[in-house]
């Protein structure tokens, strides 16, 4: 969730315009303010459907008076005809996915302050609540025949005490109660303590019911793939005893839905994951990589046969990292995500290895600074949907196909965006004077800049180490140049999306 903290320091510095920038009320009124953040819409979780004529998709924005985000769904023709809600106005609702026939959507929504799953008849507009859940439920799965829904769930695990505490009297106050903890990974920054417990896999039945808990134990367990013939579920995990101290070391599962039977299909030292199972069930797809206990390592794909063995690296030399590997419908390929040069890409690789960029400039979800990540939704048809990403505004909708430029469908902020001057991001490349290699970097100028004048400089460096920075829109640094500042952001060495020489630099 986008909390408006992030922008205590935007009201700060937007401010004050130093040096005598914004001269005149008419192009200071252009000038992008903090108040404008919470006027800002994106598109998140873009869902085509089978046939690949529509997308369903998150539209977000910001709640000013309750510092939150707000998303709703709607829905569009593949052609950008058609924008329309999908649900009342004021009904809040994610994750849609549509059923294998196109005739049903899946989506999860809130209903007195918990979330649920529902289920909508895409012809009539009926839907129906399939679960009552105590948790929030994600990665929701179709079956192959739309019988049945898989999905993750936080399972709250309360430890037993190792002491007895003296029952205090009735009305005493002896302050808060001792916390004990003998979790090695017990909070993150951002969200302090972490609640006890792991996400497991459940089943349900399109018409509803009980979700039926399908793994267990001490571990947390990730989205699954369901198998063509619906009797097994893929997925990645690291449920060795030594979890907690060897992280990186995820292996991909097969657990059977009639019994709960897991068993491991791969056992290499390293991280297996993103199980994806070809149509004809013969092949899985899965990235990972052998550790070798460095700071960084390219995230590669593999290929192995339906049963665990043959296990071969099908992405071969390709220097960057795989993610959300997803099978075309024909089986001969796999598209997928990956980095390059600060720019997120859709790219398709045939079994024999072959690699085709199909679309660029994916992304625009982190509103804050520009990082990379996005997403995509895949058709049986080979047209896929992507959030898109640019300088000039948050992440809007498009489609692609492969030989096909994409097309650009909505376009969220133009209301907003029509009447704002925004700083000029500009690509430069410079050499390191310490061993002459070229490192990325933008610019980004005031909006209104003059090259004979002078202007503060702001550096922007980005954490991770191991991220990267892009041509992508970025609040934080908007607001910079609104307030007269000219901004320079780098992928200085430890960043990713240069491969992995270039990415284990920052040791050196």
């Amino acid at each position: 969730m986008f909390r408006s903290p992030l922008l205590i320091g935007f009201f700060t510095l937007a401010s004050v315009a130093p040096l005598g920038a914004q001269s005149d009320s008419a192009s200071a009124a252009r000038r992008l303010t903090a108040r404008d953040i919470f006027e800002l819409e994106w598109a998140a979780d873009p869902q085509i459907s089978p046939d690949g004529r529509r997308v369903v998709f998150e539209r977000s924005s910001f709640d000013i008076m309750k510092d939150r985000t707000r998303s709703r769904l709607w829905m569009l023709n593949a052609d950008g005809t058609e924008l329309r809600p999908v649900l009342p106005p004021d009904r809040e609702a994610g994750s849609p996915r549509w059923s294998p026939d196109g005739s049903k959507l899946l989506f999860v929504s809130s209903t007195d302050a918990k979330s649920e799953i529902f289920v909508r008849w895409m012809d009539s507009g009926q839907e129906a609540k399939l679960t009552h859940l105590e948790q929030s439920p994600s990665a929701l799965r179709w079956s192959p025949d739309g019988r049945w829904i898989s999905f993750t769930m936080f399972v709250p695990d309360e430890p037993k005490p190792f002491v007895t505490l003296t029952p205090k009297p009735e009305g005493a106050d002896w302050g808060p109660p001792p916390k004990f903890i003998d979790q090695v990974v017990y909070r993150f920054d951002g969200r302090g303590y972490l609640r006890r417990g792991y996400r497991h896999i459940f089943v349900l039945p399109v018409e509803g019911g009980t979700p039926r808990q399908l793994t267990f134990g001490a571990f947390n367990d990730g989205a699954a793939d369901w198998s063509p013939d619906g009797a097994t579920l893929l997925f990645s995990a690291n449920r060795h005893d030594s979890a907690d101290y060897d992280p990186n070391d995820d292996e991909i599962y097969e657990v059977r839905v009639a019994d709960g039977t897991i068993r491991a299909l791969t056992t290499r030292h390293g991280p297996d994951q993103d199980p994806a199972i070809s149509p004809d069930g013969k092949l899985v797809a899965y990235t990972g990589f052998d550790d070798r206990y460095q700071g960084y390592q390219v995230t590669h794909l593999y290929l192995m046969d339906r049963g665990g063995s043959g296990s071969r690296l099908l992405s071969g030399k390709f220097d960057r990292d795989v993610s959300d590997p997803r099978w075309s419908g024909d089986g001969k390929g796999i598209y997928f995500q990956y980095d390059d040069q600060g720019d997120t890409k859709v790219g398709y690789i045939t079994l024999a290895g072959q690699i085709t960029t199909l679309a660029s400039a994916v992304g625009g979800l982190d509103l804050g600074r520009p990082y990379g990540g996005g997403s995509f939704s895949l058709a049986g048809t080979g047209r896929f949907a992507f959030t898109l990403a640019a300088p000039d505004h948050p992440a809007d909708l498009a489609i692609g196909a492969a030989g096909k430029p994409a097309q650009r469908l909505t376009r969220l902020n133009d209301d907003l965006f029509a009447f704002k001057t925004l700083g000029t991001v500009e690509e430069i490349w410079y050499e390191s004077s310490f061993d002459k290699r070229r490192v990325e970097g933008w610019i980004v100028k005031p909006p209104g800049f003059d090259a004979k004048k002078k202007y503060p400089l702001i550096l922007e460096i980005h954490g991770g180490p191991f991220a990267n920075y892009g041509a992508r829109y970025a609040s934080e640094i908007q607001l910079y140049a609104a307030a007269g500042y000219v901004v320079l952001y780098t992928n200085p060495r430890g960043s990713t999306s240069y491969g992995e020489e270039f990415g284990n630099l920052i040791h050196h």
